[in-house]
């Protein structure tokens, strides 16, 4: 029988942690994405201008985003360590975010593997002045929610080539969440891109060079599905298809954290002028969640080694 679906395993610390963070996530996120599409969307309203109301503003825009991706943390890796346990769970979140901030730090230096982008002071701290703590913070568990949906609609298996479908998988997964955030993220001033002339490269390096969606090369979305492939592999490794199936996956807690982050960029997209990107956006993270929910949620998924998948051992 799977920990998910003990009585007792729901009154854990672990787990009523994790559920207290995500509500507060969700909360966060909510207010953020009314926020935005309301009162935070220029011109100002009046009542907004005050100087009392300015400097909550400026509050908020320093500490805001930064506690919002914060609690999402906590609420990933809580429920991780519940699921699997507390040492593995810390090793997957070590791995997760050194791997994801190398390649952040790759590519606000040296322009690969995303592009020429630089962020600004809206995030938080950042580490080597270059990337904001809660960037890496936020690959680590969207990647927990994008391998629990490939729990629920991959072959649970565990050997090397499953491990690399299942990393190509969640890169793709990951990579969705971007198609509405980056345009939402650049209009709101997060991060600008910063790409030169490229009349003199070779065509297909202007070609995925060039700002062909609101003003984000080609580049940025390679350098996601890259780097979310590669640090969901090194997730695996400590971690393989067969246990997220087994006790991961039977939670609903990783696919509202999937959901509850694209409420703010499809939000802005929507209300800032930018309706094709929040429609695509929305429609691409709505696909692979209801295609991980028309999974029974608390079934594990276990296979044969043939790939076949066994009834539960209830």
């Amino acid at each position: 029988m799977s920990t998910a679906s003990t009585p007792d395993a729901y009154r854990s610390p672990l787990l009523r942690i994790s559920s207290f963070t995500l509500l507060w996530h969700a909360v966060a996120s909510v207010f953020s994405a009314f926020a935005f599409a309301t009162f935070l969307r220029p011109p100002f309203p009046e009542w907004l201008q005050t100087p009392q109301n300015q400097k909550a503003m400026a509050i908020g825009f320093t500490y805001g985003g930064a506690i919002t991706v914060t609690l999402g943390a906590v609420a990933g890796l809580a429920f991780l360590a519940w699921a699997i346990g507390t040492r593995k769970a810390l090793i997957t979140f070590a791995i997760a975010f050194v791997l994801a901030f190398a390649s952040e730090y790759a590519g606000t230096r040296w322009d690969y593997p995303f592009g020429a982008y630089e962020y600004s002071s809206q995030l938080g701290y950042k580490i080597g002045g270059r990337v904001p703590f809660n960037i890496p913070t936020s690959w680590f568990y969207m990647l927990v929610a994008s391998l629990a949906i490939c729990a629920r609609i991959l072959p649970a298996k565990d050997d090397r080539t499953s491990k690399w479908w299942w990393a190509f998988v969640g890169g793709v997964v990951l990579t969705l969440w971007d198609v509405s955030m980056d345009p939402a993220m650049v209009k709101t001033n997060h991060w600008f891109w910063e790409m030169g002339t490229l009349a003199d490269r070779h065509p297909f390096v202007r070609f995925i060079g060039a700002p062909i969606f609101y003003g984000m090369p080609l580049t940025n979305w390679l350098g996601w599905l890259l780097t979310g492939i590669l640090v969901a592999r090194a997730m695996l490794a400590v971690v393989p298809p067969s246990v997220w199936a087994a006790k991961v996956a039977p939670h609903r807690l990783p696919f509202v954290l999937y959901a509850v982050n694209g409420l703010l960029p499809i939000a802005i997209c929507l209300r800032w002028d930018m309706v094709p990107a929040g429609i695509l956006g929305f429609i691409a993270m709505a696909v692979p969640l209801w295609a991980a929910l028309r999974q029974s949620p608390g079934l594990e998924r276990r296979v044969s080694p043939s790939g076949v998948p066994l009834p539960s051992g209830r």
